[in-house]
């Protein structure tokens, strides 16, 4: 698992790269070596504590959550896919972490006991925006349903290149107007369960962005939750869209 930390600590500065880690993980790091989490699942507790094969991690695990010290965490929403309870927590115990999570992300803190890490987490919601280090981060609506009426997508600006990362959530075309254009890079989701864009939506929103490339995700990790990755690739290659799919662990440089 040293491997990827590595990978990601000893990345070159003076420009920005974006790392997958799998499901709907990613890591940015700024020009000047800063780093940014979004929605990191680590561990294997989604299989634990939902109790079911259909959510046994697929994906080797490439990181412990202690072998890096981020700057700032993302968590999107309550789902352990996206606030990984095993992860989390020893995420902030080096004490200058910030963690930004959804408004319904609460419970999760309060069950972990996490309140002695109150300094260092700040509840967030659509319209809100902070400044941290190198990051410009504001969170937009998202449609996750019934399931998470509180999930934000993110949208951040570092090193003079905008990344939206949508979250989970569903096709919401009404909404593109809360997206800053021009768009570099869109981060989405393609499973089509659980409330979230199938392969066809997804591309469906890149083209209506323009964004200079489109990253799927939330495929690959859990046999329940689908995602046909190929199926979206020609998709964007018949609508003669940009795409790249990321391998997990790769780096992509903007």
């Amino acid at each position: 698992m040293l491997d990827f930390a590595t990978k990601v600590i000893t990345a070159k500065l003076g420009q920005t790269n974006i790392f997958a880690t799998g499901q709907a993980g990613f890591i940015i790091k700024s020009a000047s070596g800063q780093l940014l989490a979004i929605d990191l699942y680590l561990s294997e507790c989604v299989e634990r504590l939902e109790g079911h094969k259909g959510f046994k991690r697929l994906l080797p695990q490439i990181l412990n959550p202690s072998d890096i010290d981020f700057d700032v965490v993302v968590c999107t929403h309550p789902h352990l896919d996206h606030f990984d309870v095993d992860s989390v927590p020893a995420m902030l115990a080096n004490g200058k972490t910030k963690l930004l999570c959804s408004v319904d992300c609460q419970k999760l803190i309060n069950n972990l006991l996490l309140d002695y890490y109150d300094s260092q987490i700040t509840y967030v919601s659509p319209g809100n925006n902070l400044t941290i280090g190198d990051f410009d981060i504001s969170f937009v609506n998202c449609d996750h349903g019934k399931g998470a009426p509180d999930a934000v997508g993110v949208v951040i600006k570092v090193d003079g290149k905008t990344i939206y990362e949508a979250g989970d959530t569903c096709l919401r075309l009404d909404r593109v107007g809360e997206i800053p254009m021009p768009l570099d890079v869109l981060i989405a989701p393609i499973n089509g369960v659980c409330g979230n864009m199938n392969e066809s939506e997804c591309a469906t929103l890149a083209e209506s962005l323009k964004s200079e490339i489109t990253i799927p995700c939330h495929y690959g990790m859990f046999a329940s939750h689908h995602g046909d990755v190929g199926r979206f690739y020609e998709i964007m290659k018949e609508k003669d869209l940009p795409c790249l799919l990321m391998q997990q662990g790769e780096q992509f440089t903007l």
